[in-house]
């Protein structure tokens, strides 16, 4: 392809793009193929020979385009939303066609700078204090998994990266039974293994509780292992629990432990004032973490981890072989020491095409539609028969259940099932299942850009009428 092709083809797919949004509407927002079904429409090798970009195009449209679930879907009501915005998207795409690999600052200045200073915005968006300082990550999975070397690391006084962790003291990682399953994941990648997880009971609001968390510590500590971290939640995917981050930073901070604060969802409502309260004492975390890809009007992926003292994880995660020394070393933050890979991506551009294209009182505006729709739901929700809220509503998270009256647990939880099921296979909306207490129950997450309150509205309306449709036996 010749860059003649590649501007005419260009164009062409800029308008299929804008296309697929202004009709996006018309499409399911659950993708309806069968397992297996697209594998077995594709070749099973690639081909010897060039093939011509119409016909890429026409087997995108037969193949792939019917597996394609819409999360850029005004009805998404799913797991969290993985935003999409125009500018974001332009961002991305010149982003892709210059090319840049931005493993140091020498490897592309405008892409060190460009990140340092979007990170600058956002924590002063989000009410961080000045001292902190941060880097674009791909998800949040990542930055916790980096917040757990350093743990580690700071826990063993430097010596687990060079000399492994065999014969060393147990090491013990805390967080809430509703903290998120990259916690788990990271927790075994970073050594410190299941064992040295604990899970800290949650109250009734589903908060980890600080008395838990204390004598956790204090039986760790007795028994001769070395409590390393704490990993507080707000805004966890279940339910949308929210730690009382304030009591358990001074419970680190008494014992001398590693807090980073998960906020992968909820931490881009704090660019709202008024919703800064559910984070308060965040300002005492060593680290924070939240995915503006989830809530702030950019595409996939962009997470924004930041740290109070770049030092600890520069040291925890920083390795120099002679091909990495540049001349660029000194002229600011050498971001391929604050992450797992040492190439990076020029993620910084389509974040700040967004926040300067629509600016933060728009954003704001975005979120607090979002919140006040969910309490119109939370609403509805409490008034309807046979309904109940699960658990309080989280911003813009709506936990619920469908209980008929005189039917067991057991049936409810597989009425709540087969409720979700049929929603879904609708493709009308799309909604995820989460578990409350042990029993089943439905979320509804409101976040995309593209939602209005009619689209909300007629999400619930569509889950009553599926109801209805499943029966019971009566309401009560």
């Amino acid at each position: 392809m010749d860059t003649d092709e590649f501007r005419r083809r260009g164009h062409e797919l800029v308008d299929r793009i804008a296309e697929y949004w202004e009709t996006i509407e018309s499409r399911p927002v659950r993708s309806k193929a069968r397992p297996g079904a697209i594998a077995a429409a594709l070749p099973a090798a690639a081909p010897e020979g060039p093939e011509g970009f119409d016909e890429i195009l026409a087997d995108f449209d037969r193949i792939l385009d019917p597996g394609l679930t819409n999360w850029a879907h005004p009805r998404f009501f799913a797991y969290f939303p993985a935003n999409i915005s125009p500018p974001a998207v332009l961002g991305e795409i010149l982003a892709a066609g210059l090319g840049q690999q931005a493993m140091l600052w020498e490897t592309s200045p405008a892409a060190n700078e460009l990140e340092a200073v979007t990170m600058a915005w956002l924590a002063g968006a989000i009410g961080l204090p000045d001292a902190f300082r941060g880097t674009i990550q791909d998800s949040a999975s990542t930055a916790t998994l980096c917040a757990l070397i350093a743990m580690r690391e700071r826990a063993l006084d430097w010596t687990g990266n060079s000399d492994g962790l065999s014969g060393k003291p147990k090491l013990v990682v805390y967080a809430s039974a509703e903290a998120h399953s990259s916690i788990d994941k990271a927790a075994r990648i970073a050594g410190f293994g299941d064992a040295g997880l604990r899970r800290i009971p949650a109250d009734d609001r589903f908060r980890m509780t600080p008395t838990a968390l204390e004598a956790a510590i204090a039986q760790d500590l007795a028994a001769g292992s070395v409590p390393a971290g704490i990993v507080a939640s707000v805004g966890a995917t279940g339910v949308g629990a929210v730690d009382p981050v304030s009591q358990i930073a001074d419970i680190a901070a008494r014992h001398g432990i590693y807090l980073h604060v998960d906020a992968a969802w909820a931490g881009s409502a704090l660019i709202c004032p008024e919703f800064r309260d559910i984070a308060a004492g965040i300002e005492k975390a060593d680290s924070v973490v939240f995915n503006p890809h989830k809530w702030l009007v950019t595409n996939f992926d962009c997470s924004a981890h930041f740290v109070r003292d770049p030092a600890v994880l520069r040291k925890a995660l920083s390795i120099l072989p002679a091909y990495l020394v540049s001349e660029g070393s000194t002229a600011g933050p050498e971001y391929r020491d604050w992450t797992i890979p040492l190439g990076r991506r020029f993620r910084a551009l389509k974040l700040w095409f967004a926040l300067r294209s629509y600016g933060l009182e728009a954003i704001r505006a975005m979120i607090r539609n979002h919140v006040a729709w969910a309490e119109e739901v939370e609403g509805m929700v409490a008034a309807e028969p046979g309904f109940e809220l699960a658990a309080p509503r989280s911003l813009a998270l709506v936990v619920f259940r469908y209980r008929p009256h005189g039917l067991s647990d057991a049936a409810l939880d597989a009425l709540n099932d087969r409720l979700i099921s049929i929603v879904n296979e609708t493709g009308f909306t799309y909604l995820t299942r989460t578990l409350v207490g042990g029993r089943v129950a439905v979320r509804l997450s409101i976040g995309n850009l593209a939602t209005e309150r009619r689209h909300v509205v007629d999400a619930w309306e569509h889950v009553r009428e599926v109801a209805e449709s499943l029966g019971g036996t009566g309401h009560g």
